[in-house]
């Protein structure tokens, strides 16, 4: 029970942050606007082309709006000393994983719904028909890209080019992440049956979890270092 209160109120304290702030939820949200704005205005598809690019459109901004959202989740810690201080507390590493997991998850599903406002609104498309198994893809995506940007974003924290070691040290690992959300969202778009695509969402699902899992147990060791 304690964990969990512990877990809150890194939560709450990250939100009280940013709304003092307010500068990684606008950052993130103007970017991933922009990118939007910039797939329509570049390639100004028609109904069949927006089909096939609207999943790597979503995910493309969903990932580098994230990027900004984890260099800011622990630079403003590494700054201000409040990580050192949340070590020195008796608390377990996996209290502050979490606690910045749930922050670092709820700016993300912000951000994610602008998106898919913008590409509603720029691509004149709707996710009504399909929105169940889309937001089951995005949850499980976002879990899992979360998770890896949450202890990359502590590992690149410690460096002096953090904003360039981040995408560096985190793209690689999300690679199949990445693949899987795409095929997935691609899938459940089209209205597939959910059998046309259930191997990437497998894959979606099990990296996810795996991801979160590794991550919690190798915290306390970032935090040592």
């Amino acid at each position: 029970m304690r964990s969990f209160l512990i877990i809150w109120e890194i939560f709450v304290k990250d939100l009280r942050v940013e709304w003092r702030d307010r500068e990684t939820l606008a950052s993130m949200c103007v970017f991933s606007i922009l990118i939007v704005f910039l797939f329509n205005f570049a390639f100004e598809p028609g109904r069949e082309e927006s089909l096939r690019m609207l999943p790597g459109l979503v995910w493309i901004a969903f990932f580098f709006a994230g990027i900004l959202g984890f260099n800011r989740s622990f630079a403003a810690e590494r700054e201000n000393a409040c990580l050192e201080g949340m070590i020195l507390a008796p608390i377990d590493a996996g209290a502050i994983y979490f606690g910045k997991l749930l922050s670092n998850l709820f700016f993300l599903a912000i951000t994610e719904c602008v998106v898919v406002f913008a590409v509603t609104l720029w691509y004149n498309f709707s996710f009504l028909p399909s929105l169940g198994w889309f937001t089951l893809i995005v949850f499980l995506g976002t879990l899992g890209y979360a998770a890896l940007g949450t202890i990359f974003g502590a590992i690149s924290a410690n460096t002096r080019m953090r904003e360039v070691m981040l995408p560096i040290l985190q793209f690689p690992a999300a690679f199949p992440l990445f693949l899987a959300a795409i095929e997935a969202t691609g899938g459940a778009l089209r209205r597939e049956p959910a059998a046309a695509y259930s191997a990437a969402l497998k894959l979606l699902g099990g990296a996810s979890v795996v991801y979160v899992v590794l991550a919690f147990l190798l915290f306390e060791y970032v935090l040592e270092e």
